[in-house]
């Protein structure tokens, strides 16, 4: 019987060997949802395979030391489609950068919850809907640049709470309400705003409605 008991420390290696993988595979399991919604005509995803036991050795990603993925740089790859709420389990990731491809649809409320994000590019698609209040909570974020898209609704209030942000670009969309002028607002050039037919500002406080023109 002596013979059939596993020593505790054999166990602990075991359950590490046995779950280890699952924990780096949540991140790969985000982004092969993500290629899953999109059209890649230059196969820049081919190496995406979710076969692998964390995508690290994908390229166009950027990992830690950790194997958790801190960049995603698909910039000007000629990619079609939509974003998916899984990004939002990337908690690790810093940049996320989607420029100058053809995205459609809406902005996912879901990626309020990269807490370490510091830049957020989504600039020149074809992205529409509101931006999300959520991106409020992203507290690390520094350079915000959503211009040259379909956005509409108004500018979230929240992110005058983001004090680490120092670009904001949401110039060339169809946005409405006003220009906040308060927080991390107060050095962002208003051309970065211009383009938006339905914008008013900057917002005179206590006098204008920030949704003015939102209607």
């Amino acid at each position: 019987m002596a013979r059939d008991i596993i020593p505790p420390l054999l166990l602990i290696i075991l359950a590490a060997t046995f779950t280890s993988p699952v924990t780096a595979n949540s991140d790969g399991d985000a982004l092969y949802a993500l290629r899953q919604n999109l059209k890649d005509p230059d196969n820049v995803l081919q190496s995406w395979d979710p076969n692998l036991v964390n995508p690290c050795t994908w390229f166009h990603i950027t990992c830690n030391q950790d194997n958790r993925v801190t960049r995603l740089d698909l910039g000007n790859s000629k990619l079609s489609g939509h974003l998916v709420p899984e990004l939002g389990k990337l908690e690790y990731l810093q940049y996320l950068e989607l420029y100058k491809n053809n995205i459609q649809g809406p902005i996912p409320a879901e990626i309020g919850n990269l807490k370490n994000l510091i830049s957020l590019d989504l600039y020149n698609n074809n992205i529409t809907c509101n931006i999300p209040s959520t991106l409020g909570k992203l507290k690390s974020l520094v350079f915000l640049r959503l211009n040259d898209n379909r956005l509409t609704g108004r500018i979230p209030r929240e992110l005058i709470g983001v004090s680490s942000l120092k670009v904001v670009d949401v110039s060339s969309n169809n946005l409405c309400g006003t220009i906040p002028t308060t927080g991390p607002f107060e050095h962002i050039p208003l051309n970065n705003f211009e383009n938006n037919p339905r914008l008013e500002g900057p917002e005179l406080l206590g006098l204008v409605s920030y949704d003015t023109n939102c209607s």
